[in-house]
């Protein structure tokens, strides 16, 4: 009975889902909610909103209504009715920033607040038991950390492995299949939200899949992984840490380790630990040469033997465990060898040889790119941006310089270096701000190594984008920037600055 149950409410979520996005898309498209989707590390030529999440809440609320409906107030306790509210308080707190971005502090907050909320409705870790000996070992106060670190964990974790068209959604679908099965007798909402969710992300699939034609946002990905994170909690058999809470950690193994991988090069590069970049697994398989459907396909696989293998810790109640994790490790070697992972986990190596003058370097970088940005706020016109642009690039060392857009052309060069004969260091970031501009960035060869020029000239690009975004006057100033001839292929010359500096260095 229950399954048919689960089958009705997986279906109660997918029809709103259906019927929504469409209609979120049109108002996004026709209004500022596409301006949000312009990210500087976003992949897409033409503009996808990213207001998903917003179909998953409503849905994810239909779903709790005709569950009292049907079954009545008593299928829901007082922490039922929590998990519920919770669910949709962590997804406003990502919408608001989809909407008006918060920073980081603020969104962390937000989720430690709820979770707080939710220890407090009393849907906590508050026990650990040994799979191996049945012993119980009480956790008092620490309770609350395990509890709040999980759920923040959970909500953080599908947010940073949405970067690629359908991932996220779809391993969030994985999950909540996982968690249906599991709360099968275990009681009446966890398995009417875990059903309903899964329906709803299904839905959300049909228009989320490449070529995306729209984002979950923050807000949906936080949804989905707080749901994840509390709805592990509930099945967990009143707190007590046995299978429900280990099968998660098998079926998310892979957004696991490249996240905390992404966490620790960003660390030691001396960035925000929360900036996106371009350097996770599925940008390495794009990378190789797969196209975005095959490196989500292969990532699905991946992510499906773990889940096979999160099944068999739940069937065994954790017994299986040492047997499962050999299993799990072997495959992680299996799928490094096979898709050249290894190239991105054993790569901390090398960036942890150089940590140090790596920091060093992102923090003037970065201290330039907001200086960049307030100053944009004082500009005019491109021009008057690219002048002083011109000061954040020679103070980087680079040589030269060019943007390209449809208005026309602006060059730069570095007042104390020649011209660089051979053209080794040169990377073109195309950037979609308020229109699609081409960004090129020269260095000498030899004026420092090539990790390095490949990382501070991604933040330069990256200042420039939000510096322009600033500026809030691009479409009309465009328009003085000098033409000139068309960019040139892979390794010619640069023309002479079109834009004379108004300054030494700019």
């Amino acid at each position: 009975m229950e399954i048919e149950m689960a089958i009705l409410f997986g279906l109660l979520g997918l029809l709103p889902t259906l019927a929504l996005i469409p209609l979120i898309r049109r108002k996004a498209l026709a209004g500022s909610g596409v301006e949000a989707a312009r990210m500087f590390h976003q992949t897409h030529v033409t503009p996808v909103p990213r207001f998903g999440g917003l179909a998953l809440a409503v849905s994810l609320l239909v779903v709790a209504v005709v569950a009292v409906v049907v079954q009545g107030t008593a299928a829901f306790s007082v922490s039922g009715l929590m998990l519920a509210l919770a669910t949709l308080a962590m997804f406003l707190v990502g919408f608001w920033d989809d909407c008006r971005p918060l920073g980081a502090r603020r969104k962390l907050a937000g989720q430690v607040l709820v979770a707080l909320l939710v220890y407090a409705a009393g849907s906590q870790i508050s026990s650990f038991k040994n799979p191996f000996t049945g012993e119980v070992y009480s956790l008092g106060y620490w309770g609350i950390l395990a509890t709040v670190f999980w759920i923040v964990a959970m909500t953080n974790l599908i947010n940073l492995i949405d970067g690629i068209d359908g991932l996220a959604a779809g391993v969030g679908l994985m999950m909540m299949v996982l968690l249906t099965y599991a709360s099968i007798g275990a009681g009446n909402l966890p398995m009417c939200l875990s059903a309903g969710m899964a329906g709803a992300l299904l839905g959300f699939l049909y228009f989320n899949f490449p070529p995306a034609k729209i984002y979950l946002g923050d807000g949906g990905a936080y949804l989905i992984g707080f749901l994840i994170g509390i709805l592990t909690i509930e099945n967990s058999q009143k707190g007590t840490v046995v299978a429900m809470l280990i099968a998660p950690l098998f079926a998310l193994a892979l957004p696991i380790a490249d996240v905390v991988l992404a966490i620790l090069r960003r660390g030691l590069k001396g960035l925000p630990i929360f900036r996106p970049d371009k350097n996770h697994l599925h940008h390495r398989l794009l990378a190789t040469g797969f196209s975005h459907t095959q490196a989500v396909l292969i990532f699905y696989g991946i992510s499906l033997v773990f889940l096979l293998m999160s099944l068999g810790v739940l069937w065994s109640q954790g017994r299986w465990l040492p047997i499962l994790f050999g299993f799990l490790c072997l495959t992680f070697i299996i799928s490094a060898r096979a898709f050249e992972f290894s190239r991105a986990w054993f790569s901390l190596g090398r960036v942890l040889g150089n940590s140090l003058e790596m920091r060093n370097e992102s923090q003037y970088a970065l201290a330039l790119s907001r200086w960049l940005e307030l100053e944009a706020e004082r500009c005019d016109s491109v021009e008057a941006l690219w002048d002083e642009f011109g000061f954040l690039l020679r103070k980087l060392d680079f040589a030269r310089a060019r943007l390209t857009s449809n208005a026309g052309e602006l060059a730069w060069q570095h007042p104390g270096q020649p011209a660089p004969q051979v053209e080794k260091l040169r990377h073109v970031h195309h950037i979609r701000a308020v229109e699609p501009m081409t960004l090129e960035i020269i260095a000498n060869s030899g004026a420092m190594p090539t990790r390095l020029f490949d990382h501070l000239s991604e933040i330069a690009a990256e200042a420039w984008h939000k510096a322009v975004l600033r500026l809030g006057s691009a479409p009309s100033s465009t328009a003085s920037l000098s033409r000139s001839s068309p960019p040139p292929a892979n390794g010619a010359a640069l023309p002479e600055a079109s834009v004379a500096p108004k300054r030494a260095g700019g």
